[in-house]
């Protein structure tokens, strides 16, 4: 089996294959061009692409050449795989706009100085825009049938939730397929790397090249990653995992890997480092919160640099510890024309965008898990003091794993 092939299935990054025997063949005797397509929805990519990313990769590690596809056009019509309702439509400038963000969000994870192997960077809407309807129909449309179409998962799904599928999402595997057509043509790509959800579409692309232009061509399916708890990865009590420090500082993102449950521990040092398989199979036996640090170092480096890293690590030993004033614990800062309204615990989580719910941060300080300094808060009354600052500062804990700065400006 060829080398990239094993390592991304020992990672447990396969599900399926369109034809592997020969394309592990191929990747033996050849460079490659593969890509992913991610849609530019939010002006962030989170944690939930992060096993795709790490996919392109392990791709460019083995000296292929990935292509990302940013979906200008395709985000301006939406993907119904996965989803229950049609999403909101963007503005062109706000597409725009995600685009840039998440390319450079990428360009921390795939090197960007070997001419051989660094990212191409692809927009769909180049090609979509300019579309021939009537052309269209007629060149690459008569290769679907609508038989096919609806017994796709992410049709069947919809139409069985009686939820309403529009003839423009419905469209949306027809461009995907397209679009591998496309930089097949353009970019001489000849695999397409995708979430299983994702599988229907890729398959089309796959077909419709065939019969297009009779080329062969690959499709590579990775798993949908759940964690042991059951949960859907990258989503928590608090909301997404962004990869945009913008939306989520470098401390708050260790803290996240810093948090993983004991049994996926293991699993995620091989989906999202780069750790030798062997080093992470004899580590096994090791401490286990010794493992999880390793592994927050390890995805904050990848994302925000060693230094944020371990800079981040640094600032969860001061919390853990009882260091009243960390000076490596995000920071969050307030006015003293704040503080001279009387700012209550509830305000202060509020203003400080710590939580947006009242009720929530009352259920919290019910279960007594606010504390300012290490001290448990039970009066949602409470008014802060001067006297709670010291040298400017105070600590507020949320529950035993946020912990945050105030300072007063």
């Amino acid at each position: 089996m060829n080398k990239f092939l094993k390592e991304f299935k020992d990672r447990g990054f396969f599900y399926q294959c369109t034809n592997e025997e020969e394309l592990s063949n191929l990747l033996n005797k050849e460079k490659i061009k593969g890509y992913i397509g991610f849609d530019c929805t939010a002006e962030s990519l989170h944690v939930g692409s992060l096993l795709q990313i790490m996919c392109l990769r392990l791709l460019q590690r083995y000296g292929h050449r990935p292509i990302v596809l940013l979906g200008g056009g395709t985000t301006r019509i939406g993907d119904p795989s996965g989803k229950d309702k049609t999403r909101n439509i963007l503005s062109e400038k706000e597409i725009e706009k995600n685009i840039k963000n998440i390319e450079k969000i990428l360009k921390n994870f795939l090197g960007t100085k070997d001419p051989k192997t660094k990212p191409i960077f692809v927009n769909n809407y180049s090609w979509l825009k300019n579309l021939n309807y009537i052309s269209f129909l007629r060149d690459i449309g008569k290769h679907f049938t609508i038989n096919k179409m609806l017994s796709f998962d992410s049709v069947k799904t919809r139409l069985e939730r009686e939820q309403s599928l529009s003839y423009m999402e419905f469209n949306y595997m027809i461009l995907q397929a397209y679009d591998f057509l496309e930089l097949n043509n353009k970019k001489d790509c000849i695999l397409q790397i995708g979430g299983s959800d994702q599988w229907g579409n890729i398959v089309n692309g796959v077909e419709l090249i065939k019969r297009y232009s009779n080329k062969h061509v690959y499709g590579l399916t990775t798993p949908l990653i759940t964690l042991a708890s059951g949960a859907k990865m990258g989503k928590t009590e608090s909301g997404a995992i962004w990869l945009d420090e913008k939306f989520m500082s470098a401390y708050e993102y260790w803290q996240f890997w810093r948090n993983t449950d004991d049994r996926d521990v293991i699993k995620f040092l091989k989906f999202f480092t780069d750790i030798d398989l062997n080093e992470i199979n004899a580590l096994k036996d090791n401490d286990i919160n010794q493992l999880k640090i390793l592994l927050a170092n390890k995805t904050t480096t990848m994302l925000h640099g060693e230094k944020a890293a371990l800079k981040s690590e640094k600032a969860a030993q001061e919390a853990f510890s009882g260091s009243l004033l960390g000076s490596n614990l995000p920071t969050v800062k307030i006015t003293t024309k704040d503080f001279n309204k009387k700012i209550d615990i509830i305000y202060l989580l509020i203003l400080a965008k710590l939580e947006t719910s009242k009720s929530e941060i009352r259920r919290l300080i019910k279960g007594n898990a606010i504390k300012i300094n290490d001290k448990v808060i039970s009066d949602e009354k409470l008014i802060l003091t001067s006297e709670m600052f010291k040298e400017n500062y105070l600590k507020l804990s949320i529950g035993k794993k946020r912990h945050f700065k105030i300072e007063l400006s």
